[in-house]
């Protein structure tokens, strides 16, 4: 097995976007690039190629219905997929279908023994619905990865965290009555920020009631806060022992991101992902992906998600 983490590099997911003055422009995949190139990492990084998912992997997830509606308005390039966060432009369906197919190749170069650790930066696309878009996600990558997992891998108690401003709707709702799939959301309290869900009541539903941590942080709140929550969230992925690990690190929630309200440095990103690494060296023989998910400030998702793979790295 190489030591070597894999971070996915290509035209492909960096075309995942909408567009000038939309925020999820194009040009995230590179200023991060641009940021890891300048970092001396290189020679402890395998640079992977973006791969497109089928329809039949997306549909682990999404509905056909719902799949079809995106490739037919991804040809057209008119309207919304949404209520209006999430435009139908031209090549969208292909462009997140590269996104979903890269998370599976991450996931596969892991299960195969090629790695142990991957970042794919241009992913965590954690609203998406089992049959809609939302906020700026048209397909739920790690929602098709953790049914991959399961399917492909005989892997069923797979965890899913994540940092990012924005609550994790699509995967929480898309999994909530599933007592087997661990979740973990640290995010800005939904009374001040889209998607207004992910109070801490929400704890899953029928058998799956009491297995998922949603911990909601004030707007303001600061590395000293994060710091609070996230040792919850370490004592919670212990006692659920999972298998493998898929982290949403969403950079919105550091301070300065023009449409969230969070004060976090990218140490709170480079402390969980290091703490993320120990655990899965407990419990998931070093099984994880990370994504980047959200983040509207350029300057800090390139030093958030840098961070991430440095603590990646390190963890060897």
């Amino acid at each position: 097995m190489t030591q070597s983490v894999y971070v996915y590099k290509g035209e492909e997911i960096a075309r995942y976007g909408f567009g000038d003055p939309h925020p999820f422009g194009t040009d995230r995949h590179d200023v991060f690039h641009a940021e890891l190139a300048a970092s001396g990492l290189a020679d402890r990084i395998h640079f992977s190629h973006p791969r497109r998912a089928s329809v039949d992997e997306l549909a682990l997830f999404h509905t056909a219905d719902y799949i079809d509606r995106v490739s037919r308005a991804s040809e057209a390039g008119v309207g919304y997929l949404d209520a209006g966060d999430t435009p139908a432009v031209k090549g969208i369906f292909d462009a997140a279908s590269d996104v979903v197919g890269s998370v599976l190749d991450a996931v596969d170069s892991i299960m195969h023994g090629e790695t142990r650790r991957a970042f794919v930066p241009i992913a965590g696309l954690h609203h998406a619905a089992r049959g809609s878009a939302a906020g700026f996600c048209v397909f739920n990558d790690c929602g098709v990865a953790a049914e991959y997992l399961r399917r492909e891998h005989g892997i069923e108690r797979v965890a899913y965290v994540d940092i990012d401003a924005h609550h994790g709707d699509g995967v929480f709702y898309g999994f909530e009555d599933d007592p087997d799939f661990i979740f973990a959301d640290i995010h800005e309290d939904g009374r001040y920020l889209y998607p207004g869900t992910g109070a801490s009541s929400e704890t899953g539903t029928g058998r799956a009631r009491g297995t998922k941590l949603n911990i909601p942080v004030a707007p303001g709140a600061d590395d000293t806060e994060f710091a609070g929550a996230w040792r919850r969230v370490e004592d919670y992925l212990r006692d659920a022992r999972p298998e493998f690990i898929l982290f949403q690190c969403g950079a919105d929630s550091l301070e300065g991101d023009p449409i969230t309200h969070l004060a976090y440095t990218e140490a709170a990103h480079g402390g969980a992902a290091a703490a993320l690494c120990r655990i899965a060296d407990e419990y998931c023989d070093g099984r994880i992906v990370g994504t980047g998910g959200g983040g509207y400030n350029r300057h800090n998702l390139a030093r958030a998600w840098t961070r991430v793979v440095e603590s990646v790295v390190t963890a060897g």
